[in-house]
């Protein structure tokens, strides 16, 4: 994609010549083990706040501040010099997923590492690389210009691997920090490397935690098995209750309450994306899809709601055997919504059908996940997603699609539902990244064009007519 201003042309050229001391940078930020999840990393968090905060500045953003919440700290920013070109609030968050399994990484997930054009470590593709590229082309914009082309607002959170527990507490308390034409997030990566998407639409998720205590201790299971309640056993006989194993479908009464079946037009389109379901799966190591019956695998992820069991602990998991009953058992469950689910009815849903099913010689604990988010959907016709299809086809030399997404960012919605703004996704992770796995990585060719790719969009927006735009006031 050629430049097609001096202004693109100044700040590409001035992102190749410093992309050392960017790589750098974003390999510091790496380093930090911002794990949100762990309280056992809260200093680490509060490290990666810090650490934003000094990059912004350096970079020329004012009103920086580091703001205590209900959960981690969440950043913001501002740089408002601009005038009446359009105001953007650009959002990522600096929370990373735990590396766990340690064993299956090939090189230390905190210590970025370059192999074959790809750069590994955790949080490199969920999502501090494409944040750093929406900061790097902002920083390449004020090093050569001296100004930004569009107001820009900024907020990076630390509890997004939480469900960004505590983010709608604080927009609600903060409206004059986050309001923008419209909301342009670095997080929420694309369908495919081989295809340029933009995500236009994304399910909603709750959790919950569930463990089972039989015995108060261990017990030997020569000399009481088959006599005292066994924790395992029991677990799992709930867990494989949640699913009729005949067509898949999640068996919690209510669960599919208020969710309208996906209409001929929707299927239509998402059957004519190119996609190789066969060829998905041989790619994954499975040698074939499964789930509720009567769709795709594309029509599941994108359509549908699912109830997944994302963890499961009990008794003895180490090398050999240990003939024992173990005293408890845990399992996570995720559920991922679709339109017409409230993730507090499904919540309720859940832990009322475990509750009854659970045998009364053993105790049941349930306890919610902080967080949930509700389902969203962008107008196909907003002017942000329209720009970005066009830099997308410039770039790629091939026609960008809108397509969904299976996974969660609650940011969309709480925006939506609460100042009627829309997010326009913009990054260049992919989903194939393996990001909340061993080996997370980021392609270094998407650090590039991500780089070029904002530096345009910036640019062009700052074209736009405000009026366009059908959002609050800055």
């Amino acid at each position: 994609m050629a430049p097609t201003s001096k202004v693109e042309a100044d700040a590409v050229r001035w992102l190749d010549d410093h992309d050392p001391e960017l790589r750098a940078t974003l390999d510091r930020f790496v380093e930090i083990p911002s794990i949100s999840t762990d309280p056992a990393h809260a200093l680490d968090i509060a490290r990666a706040a810090e650490f934003l905060a000094r990059r912004l500045r350096t970079i020329g953003f004012g009103e920086v501040v580091i703001h205590p919440t209900s959960s981690h700290p969440i950043l913001t920013a501002a740089w408002s010099g601009a005038g009446d070109a359009p105001t953007i609030l650009v959002y990522g968050h600096y929370d990373v997923q735990p590396p766990d399994p340690l064993d299956q990484w090939a090189s230390p997930p905190f210590e970025p590492t370059e192999r074959d054009g790809r750069l590994y470590g955790r949080g490199l593709s969920d999502d501090k690389g494409p944040l750093m590229v929406a900061l790097c082309a902002m920083e390449a914009l004020l090093a050569t210009t001296g100004r930004l082309p569009v107001n820009v607002r900024l907020l990076i959170e630390g509890s997004e691997e939480l469900g960004s527990a505590g983010l709608e507490d604080f927009v609600v308390a903060h409206p004059d920090l986050v309001g923008a034409d419209f909301l342009l997030s670095a997080d929420g990566a694309m369908w495919r490397a081989d295809l340029p998407s933009v995500t236009i639409a994304g399910r909603g998720m709750c959790a919950l935690n569930v463990e089972v205590t039989g015995a108060k201790k261990d017990l030997h299971s020569g000399r009481y098995g088959g006599g005292v309640p066994n924790a395992a056993q029991v677990l799992v006989e709930l867990i494989a209750g949640l699913h009729d194993p005949a067509t898949g479908r999640v068996t919690v009464s209510g669960f599919y309450d208020g969710i309208a079946a996906p209409d001929a037009a929707t299927r239509a389109a998402i059957a004519a994306i190119p996609f190789d379901e066969a060829a998905f799966f041989a790619g994954l190591g499975v040698t074939a899809g499964a789930g509720e019956e009567g769709y795709g695998f594309l029509e599941r992820n994108w359509l549908r709601p699912t109830l997944e069991i994302n963890g499961l602990t009990a008794g003895y998991g180490g090398p050999g055997f240990k003939t024992v009953i173990g005293a408890r058992a845990e399992a996570k469950i995720s559920c991922r919504l679709v339109p017409g689910q409230d993730p507090e009815r499904i919540l309720a849903a859940l832990q009322a059908d475990l509750r009854a099913r659970c045998p009364d010689a053993v105790t049941l604990a349930l306890t919610r996940k902080p967080g949930v988010a509700h389902p969203y959907a962008l107008d196909p016709g907003h002017p942000g997603l329209t720009l970005a299809m066009a830099i997308l086809e410039d770039l790629y030399e091939t026609p960008a699609i809108a397509v969904r997404m299976g996974a969660t960012i609650p940011i969309a919605e709480i925006f939506d539902r609460v100042f009627g703004m829309g997010t326009v996704f913009f990054s260049f992770s992919t989903s194939d990244e393996d990001y909340h796995a061993p080996n997370e990585f980021f392609r270094l060719s998407r650090w590039r064009d991500g780089l070029r790719a904002w530096v345009t969009y910036l640019v062009r927006l700052g074209e736009f007519d405000r009026a366009v735009f059908a959002g609050p006031s800055r």
